[in-house]
């Protein structure tokens, strides 16, 4: 049985709920973390203070609700990187993908080392020792035991960033919202803030209307993937302390990218 498709939620106090049709229920997220999400400032490897600042707001999160996290490899290696190593792009995506699942063990270890928190690693790549096999099933299971689940190497095919894997992970495990934690970015913006000092940042935005301008702070494959099955998507700025916290107290944090 599906979960019913959430079009507002109303927060009723910890743990966080969503309301449709006068049913409540825990809400479902699923974070979006970029490997320059766990670098921090340097922009490249782990930060152990940006790592352990993540890991906070995540088991903050899951305090209020069920929480499933995408992590990136970028940290690592992108695959667009492929020719300053004098690889082809399908070996150099391979590298990113067990690049976030380095990431994924990092976070799991900073999660579990600050919280009793039960966390589970799946993979979309075998590698049994480490982490376990994504299954969908098993995944939504773990959610509904209030288990915080890690996702790493994206969906396990060459050829697309993690904001694809991102929503298409969050539109399986039936998420109400995804949360796309950018490093240094607190949303959308008309125009690139770091050019034009006037740039206006968008509270809410349509997906017809990110497609159509070109909107680069996610994949236009991943848009029209979420628009597809009106997954919601909040893009934030990872480095704002408590900001998941306020998005599922209802705050405008960021941008919202909707239908």
């Amino acid at each position: 049985m599906h979960r019913p498709k959430v079009v507002f939620w109303v927060p009723l106090g910890p743990p966080s709920t969503v309301q449709r049709c006068g049913m409540n229920r825990k809400m479902r997220i699923l974070l979006k973390a970029s490997g320059q999400t766990l670098a921090g400032s340097q922009g490249f490897g782990l930060d152990p203070d940006a790592v352990l600042a993540l890991a906070q707001e995540i088991i903050e999160a899951s305090e209020r609700a069920e929480v499933a996290v995408v992590v990136g490899g970028g940290n690592i290696l992108r695959g667009s990187e492929s020719e300053s190593f004098g690889i082809d792009r399908v070996e150099a995506d391979n590298v990113g993908m067990l690049g976030t699942a380095i990431n994924g063990v990092i976070l799991r270890g900073a999660i579990t080392a600050q919280s009793n928190r039960d966390v589970r690693l799946m993979s979309a790549l075998p590698m049994t020792s480490v982490a376990e096999p994504y299954i969908r099933l098993r995944a939504m299971r773990h959610l509904e035991k209030g288990r915080i689940v890690v996702l790493a190497c994206g969906i396990g095919q060459p050829f697309v960033t993690t904001d694809y894997p991102s929503v298409q992970r969050a539109v399986e495990l039936e998420a109400d919202v995804l949360l796309a934690a950018k490093n240094g970015v607190d949303g959308v913006y008309d125009s690139d803030p770091a050019i034009n000092p006037d740039a206006e940042r968008y509270s809410v935005l349509s997906f017809e209307e990110a497609i159509a301008k070109g909107i680069t702070v996610m994949d236009p494959a991943a848009f029209i993937l979420a628009a597809e099955h009106n997954m919601a998507i909040r893009v934030f700025d990872s480095s704002a302390k408590g900001a998941i916290a306020s998005i599922l107290a209802g705050e405008p944090v960021g941008t919202l990218v909707s239908a």
